[in-house]
């Protein structure tokens, strides 16, 4: 600037077929799940927050009127996730927003080495490209120590069996035995509380692969 003084400036731009792209996805995951769908945006200061609300809504009526919709700004958003996460079944945003909650999201379970995390491409052919990997992505700073919670890496694979391998049984499989070894006290340092037990990774992993085992004989 003429004044010596520096400015920065970040423009958030989205098309509608964008938009469509990603709701589309958003309504078909709910019609999985608990078919709910809320709609984060910041539409009452945000031009692109206003198109986002728009398109969204749009594409429900539509197409997906058997999904219950909700609108909700994203400071109310962040609130109600720490209030009341079990409110929530898809949580549908945008890039900016959903990097926000998504750290948000995971204090409610604990850590984030509980959350497991998915780029889905669109559909091509009848399949998607696709990316599944922890939320916290490879953690170099603690390679090699035995400390990483490797829950979110499981869960991953879950995900991947559920929406790439059409093997939603087996995701069930392990998720549950995530649950169960979770509900026999095992705890990896970020999760413990003070004073309890803490597992290494391998040993969470073998707690895991143990309760999966007593469950349902392993994955198929």
């Amino acid at each position: 600037m003429p004044d010596g003084q520096r400015r920065g400036v970040n423009t958030q731009t989205y098309t509608s077929s964008e938009i469509t792209r990603i709701a589309r996805f958003g309504f078909e995951l709910a019609r999985t799940r608990r078919a709910h769908v809320t709609s984060v945006d910041k539409a009452n200061v945000m031009e692109s927050g206003m198109l986002w609300r728009d398109e969204v809504q749009a594409l429900h009526d539509a197409e997906f009127r058997d999904v219950e919709l909700s609108h909700m700004y994203v400071d109310n958003c962040a609130m109600q996730l720490v209030r009341d996460p079990r409110q929530f079944d898809v949580i549908l945003t945008d890039n900016m927003f959903g990097d926000i909650l998504s750290d948000c999201a995971a204090m409610a379970v604990g850590s984030l080495g509980m959350l497991p995390s998915a780029s889905l491409g669109p559909l091509e052919n009848g399949r998607r490209r696709a990316l599944y990997e922890p939320v916290h992505g490879s953690a170099p700073d603690i390679a090699g120590q035995g400390i990483a919670n490797p829950l979110a890496a499981i869960l991953s694979l879950a995900m991947a069996l559920r929406l790439s391998l059409g093997q939603p049984q087996d995701a069930d499989l392990l998720e549950a035995a995530v649950e169960d070894a979770l509900g026999a006290g095992a705890r990896t340092r970020d999760i413990a509380a003070a004073g309890t037990q803490v597992v290494s990774c391998a040993e969470m992993g073998s707690a895991v692969l143990d309760a999966l085992q007593r469950g349902g004989g392993g994955l198929r």
